[in-house]
């Protein structure tokens, strides 16, 4: 190989410019070293720099460079077979970027090119006789340089002139390709794959319409084609294999090989007429010389030949494809026949074989088929065809079968091979449905149907393999990606064909030169729109899609064998791409700079650029964090999120340290404000840190440093802004309540002023926050001690505002001001109550545990606050204990006035506690009206805890059970009283705080004791309802019932139907339960006896199905607490039966028994023959020692009805399993 480089020759200077002479030297320099060199390289650097990095050579000697900071331009001339045909190689290199253009061009289009071709006076070669098929053999002359590169229009004289050029293109490359095509339809052979039949005459119209071609060159052509020699039509059949033959031979095997021709239906009669008796075969028989045959595969039932045989035939019509099947047999000696003789078939195929004539084949099967019902491509399986119906099914046969051209005219397109003409006609059959279409939608891939039909006719009468195919619509598809928006799965699809067919077949040398430079041509496109990918494909739901198609693609490519055989330099997709982003962002940053440069050195200005730089980066961090992270990590598994994170990092802190480094000792109050977003869009951009999925050291970890000159300036400037605004709000406050109505405001506006100025300091915390734990401790004391003076300097000047205003106002305004004021207060001790969470002092303590030591925090920060808090609780309690005084005194006279009443006063109960009650309501009521919620709970609380523990008092003074029941209940009413007075309705103290300990014990004492036995039994039995109704599961089973009520006839119907999911109560995991039933409380059905089921043996989820009656009256079905009571029980035969569970079911919810307000109702509204309600209900089992009401049932002894319930309902709970729960 002969390599010569140029350096600072004027002759450079001339290169650059001039394309037409670069292109003269090339010849020059082909002619001179054809002799000494084959191989000749021209390699011009223009920077004189030699690239390294990431250079490879390829195996055909072509240099590409993806990283290199010089401008080069490598072009590289090889020559092809029979030095006519050249292949030029331009690698251009600008930046970061390098892109190559394979050119194949002829010495005539190089000669063409030349601004004066009659002073070079060039031959071409003389052609052989065997020129022609080394040009198939060869695609150096595919393409022009015009097609393959975008040129410049001083380039090349010939682009001045459109007109020329497009006559030469037409000439030179249409017309070949019509002509081809043309020939194509006259000779078509076999049915398209395509549904819809097209005539010759819709054919040539349409490549009429694509080609553009007039009527004129349209006829000349055809013409021209219909002058040329017909080509030798041929069927190409490749015998792949077959499944399911018949066994001929004794083993129960066969030895099956093929005959296969192809012949006219006259040549089939003679070779069937021949004999004098039928015979089962065709092809066999058959004195013809294109019969072949395939190997014979022994001992097989599915053999695999695959192979091909090409048969020529003169016409289609009258035409049949026939294949016969065969099992060869051979002379075996006796011995061997019975050896091999091991079941009762063998034995017959044995008796079978003796009587036919030695070394006769048997028969298997055939296929005929129609050469005219063929289409141009046929793979399937055929059923192979008896000729008698003793054995049907004969297995079956896989053939490709495929009609092709044998001496097709190589007068059409002298010099091109087919694989050639094919790219071309594709190209420009999608060039042409591309212009026809109107919509914007990507292309998908679709043709028309006639350019299916042709380019399917084509490749097939050609014999282009499907990998050949696929690799000329990928090379077209992957050039059109470039230009128009193509759909992804287009190119996805042709890879994976490509990849499909490149383990079954070998490619020609040129067509893996052409391969190898399309994939690696469309990486270097597709890693150059990823460097650009923010201004292409933009963050939205519509443009993201794409960018993750252009991304599989890439990988689908460096995963295919082709690109990895084809470009053995190594290339990892993962780098390439981390590589393009990290460009693409700092191309990005530097145009971004420019447009955000300032207008003036001023520093006001130059901060307002940084700011306005940091935001626009903040922004796309936040889309690569949000969208583009989830297509790249998806797609080819890189964090880009991390990639460009860290390149802003880098950038961003660079560019701050130069920015500040302008301003040191130059901090004022206004440059330090302007500074205050920059610091804020650096903190949150820090902050993203978090998602970085490999945490390294960072460049603006300690950005914050060269903030710490204009901290003290942020300080100061929020302490004296708040402080201005608070003394504002308090000097136009009125003291007046901001609202009243339905949802009244209480305090002042200065209140509520005071607190929107104090939270900007608790922001200022947060957007600050300052990494060093030291410093930011400091600053924590700096902005809690700020809040508190301007808090307490609030008291100061409140006071004073008060002072001024009631100087000369009546008594009830000053009360009125006294009550805002108090509410100010406490409005403003809640905002401070929450500052330690606001400025989240827990977190900040864990920061500085190393450095602060927990004393010395809790004595700084908790007593500034403490301090603070002190103050303002002493303001409130001076204020609340002037108001509260009074009312102390009076509600406890009321009080204590009630306890010395005689037992049985001759005034009703509600007149014992009017008096307190109007006092409480007017007095209450006013300071409702005036006290915020806070406030007014404040007087509340310990004036109902005062009422509550006389009340109580009172109560438990007596020891006598005389009359104790009438007096309880008058003062279970007072403190019913107290309590809606105490909470009116919401506004007063909550249900939580009025509900204390000691009041529950004396509602409890107050309530219970002012019941009888009767109505505490009553009442339990409706707290069991209510738990049975909200009780949730089946924990220990179920039983159904159906029930209903006979108003008539006054009888209760039950009918006990099943039990479900019952506890295993004996050893043997088993019970034997039955059902007792049983009509509660016993005083109201005094008379009524329990009913029971009968037990069934051994069994969980026993059937029932009987039926009991009860006679009881529609009053005592409504009475309180009247339910049925269902017990399911264990029987054991020698001790005490076991619980399973117990149900209750209220006689109220039984159908026909109305409530208590349908009695006045007409009886004709009830349907006493109404369908009985199926119930299911689930087991339960009793807490024990849980019920109030059976301790207090237990302290009357002298009851013998109280005491018998308490036992019975004691063994209960003794027997419940709940006393094994946790």
């Amino acid at each position: 190989m002969g390599q010569m480089d140029i350096f600072g020759s004027p002759l450079l200077d001339i290169l650059k410019s001039h394309t037409v002479l670069l292109l003269l030297l090339l010849l020059l320099l082909q002619f001179w070293g054809s002799a000494q060199y084959p191989y000749v390289t021209l390699a011009l650097y223009f920077n004189h720099r030699v690239p390294k990095r990431n250079e490879a050579r390829m195996g055909d000697g072509t240099y590409r460079c993806t990283e290199n900071s010089s401008k080069l331009l490598l072009l590289e001339v090889a020559p092809c077979t029979g030095n006519e045909h050249f292949r030029l190689v331009l690698l251009l290199s600008h930046s970061n970027t390098a892109l190559c253009f394979p050119v194949y061009c002829t010495l005539e289009a190089l000669m063409a090119a030349s601004p004066n071709p009659g002073r070079t006076r060039l031959q071409a070669p003389q052609q052989g006789p065997n020129a022609g098929r080394h040009r198939q053999s060869s695609p150096g002359h595919v393409r022009k340089l015009g097609l393959t590169r975008k040129r410049d229009r001083r380039d090349i004289k010939e682009d001045e002139n459109p007109e020329e050029k497009a006559r030469r293109h037409k000439e030179f490359e249409l017309k070949p390709l019509y002509k081809e095509l043309l020939y194509t339809i006259a000779h078509q052979l076999g049915k398209a794959s395509s549904p819809e039949v097209y005539s010759q005459a819709q054919l040539q119209q349409y490549i009429q319409e694509a080609f553009t071609m007039t009527d004129a060159e349209h006829s000349s052509l055809l013409q021209k084609v219909q002058d040329t020699e017909s080509p030798v039509y041929c069927l190409m059949a490749t015998i792949k294999e077959a499944k399911g033959i018949l066994g001929k031979d004794v083993s129960g095997f066969s030895d099956p090989y093929c005959l296969l021709t192809v012949m006219v239906d006259e040549e089939q009669r003679r070779s069937t007429q021949a004999k004098s008796k039928p015979c089962k075969s065709v092809v066999k028989n058959a004195n013809l010389d294109g019969i072949y045959q395939t190997d014979i595969k022994k001992q097989t039932l599915n053999p695999i030949w695959n192979q091909t045989f090409i048969m020529e035939f003169a016409d289609m019509a009258g035409a049949n494809f026939h294949l016969e099947m065969w099992d060869k047999d051979e002379e075996v000696s006796l011995s061997q026949k019975l050896e091999e003789i091991k079941t009762l078939d063998s034995l017959r195929r044995m008796i079978k074989d003796a009587k036919k004539e030695k070394g006769t084949d048997d028969f298997l099967g055939r296929i005929s088929l129609k050469l005219q019902d063929l289409h141009c491509t046929e793979d399937c399986w055929y059923n192979l065809e008896p000729r008698t119906e003793t054995y049907p099914d004969r297995g079956q046969c896989h053939l490709n079968l495929k009609f092709i051209h044998k001496s097709r005219d190589g007068t059409l397109s002298a010099g091109r091979s087919a694989y050639i003409n094919y790219c071309g006609i594709l190209q420009q059959f999608v060039q042409a449905y591309i212009s026809k279409q109107q919509s914007s939608a990507p292309w998908k891939g679709e043709l028309c149907g006639e350019a299916q039909v042709l380019l399917e006719q084509y490749a097939t009468q050609n014999d282009l393999s499907p990998f050949l195919q696929d690799l000329a619509k990928w090379v077209a598809y992957s050039k059109l990606y470039q230009s128009l928006e193509v759909d992804s799965s287009v190119l996805l699809q042709q890879l994976t064909s490509i990849e499909y067919h490149w383990h079954q077949q070998e490619l020609p040398y040129q067509q893996k030169q052409e391969l190898g430079d399309s994939l690696h041509g469309f990486l270097q496109y597709g890693l150059c729109l990823v460097s650009k990918y923010r201004d292409i494909f933009h963050p939205t739901p519509s443009s993201t899609p794409k960018l993750h198609t252009l991304l599989r693609i890439l990988v689908q490519i460096c995963k295919t064998q082709a690109f990895q055989k084809l470009n053995p330099a190594q290339f990892e997709l993962q780098e390439e791409v981390i590589d393009a982003v990290q460009s693409g962002t700092e191309d990005w940053f530097l145009v971004k700079k420019g447009l955000h440069q300032p207008m003036t050195k001023e520093l006001s200005e130059i901060v307002s650029a940084l700011s306005r730089l940091i935001n626009e980066v903040q922004e796309d961090i936040k889309h690569n964090k949000d969208v583009y992270n989830r297509v790249f990590a998806s797609a080819v598994q890189v964090d880009v999120f991390t990639v460009v994170y860290r390149k802003f990092d880098s950038l961003l802190a660079k560019e701050v340290r130069e920015t500040m480094s302008v301003m040191e000792g130059q901090m004022e109050q206004p440059l330090a404000k302007n500074l205050f977003p920059v610091y804020l869009s650096l903190q949150k951009i820090h902050k993203d840190k978090a998602f970085l999925q490999k945490r390294g050291v960072l460049e603006l970890t300690n950005f914050h440093e060269e903030f710490r000159e204009a901290l003290p300036y942020w300080l100061h400037q929020a302490f004296s802004t708040t402080q201005d605004r608070v003394e504002r709000a308090v000097q136009v406050d009125q003291l007046q309540p901001l609202q009243s109505g339905a949802v009244p405001i209480k305090h002042s506006s200065s209140a509520v002023d005071l607190v929107s100025c104090v939270q900007p300091i608790c922001q200022l915390w947060e957007q600050l926050s300052w990494p060093d734990p030291e410093e930011a401790f400091m600053l924590m004391v700096k902005l809690t001690e700020d809040v508190c003076k301007i808090v307490v300097n609030y008291c100061k000047i409140l006071k004073e505002r008060v002072r001024v205003l009631t100087e000369n106002s009546e008594y009830g305004s000053a009360i009125n001001m006294l009550c805002v004021v108090v509410n100010d207060l406490e409005y403003l001790r809640s905002v401070l109550t929450r500052l330690p969470s606001q400025l989240n002092w827990v977190g900040l303590k864990e920061r500085t545990q190393h450095v602060i030591g927990e004393r010395q925090f809790h004595n700084t920060l908790h007593s500034q606050l403490q301090q603070a808090q002190d103050i303002l609780n002493k303001e409130i309690r001076s204020a609340l204990h002037t108001l509260g005084k009074r009312l102390n005194t009076d509600i406890e006279t009321h009080v204590r006035s009630m306890s010395t009443r005689k037992r049985f006063p001759s005034k009703s109960t509600e007149d014992v506690a009017a008096p307190l009650m109007r006092y409480l309501e007017k007095e209450l009521q006013y300071m409702n009206e005036n006290l915020v919620q806070e406030n007014f709970n404040s007087l509340l609380t310990p004036l109902w805890n005062n009422s509550v523990t006389i009340l109580y008092q009172v109560a438990t003074q007596t020891q006598h059970q005389e009359g104790l029941m009438v007096y309880c209940q008058r003062l279970s009413y007072t403190l019913q009283c107290l309590e809606q007075c105490f909470h009116a309705e919401g506004n007063g103290l909550p249900l939580s705080t009025l509900h204390s300990v000691e009041y529950k014990m004396l509602k409890a004492h107050l309530t219970h004791n002012s019941l009888s036995s009767f109505q505490l039994i009553e009442k339990f039995f409706d707290k069991k309802l209510t738990d049975q109704n909200v009780f949730r599961g089946e924990k220990y089973g179920a039983v159904t019932l159906r029930v209903s009520y006979n108003r008539s006839e006054q009888k209760l119907r039950v009918e006990v139907l099943n039990a479900v999911n019952l506890l295993p109560m004996d050893s043997n995991g088993f019970s034997d339960p039955y059902v007792q039933l049983c009509l509660e409380p016993n005083h109201i059905f005094p008379e009524v006896e329990p009913r029971c089921t009968q037990i069934k043996s051994c069994d969980l989820n026993p059937l029932f199905e009987e039926v009991f009656d009860f006679m009881i009256s529609l009053e005592q079905c409504r009475s309180p607490g009247a339910c049925l009571v269902v017990t399911v029980l264990d029987h054991d035969t020698l001790r005490t039966d076991d619980f399973e569970g117990e149900a209750f079911l209220g006689l109220k919810n039984i159908p026909n028994v109305p409530r208590a307000k349908e009695d006045n109702e007409d009886s004709e509204n009830f349907q006493p023959d109404a369908e009985p309600a199926q119930i299911r209900l689930s087991l339960m089992h009793p807490k024990p020692n849980e019920d109030n009401i059976l301790k207090l049932l237990e302290t009357r002894k002298g009851e013998r009805e109280a005491q018998m319930f308490v036992k019975k309902r004691r063994l209960r709970e003794k027997q419940s399993q709940e006393n094994n729960q946790p």
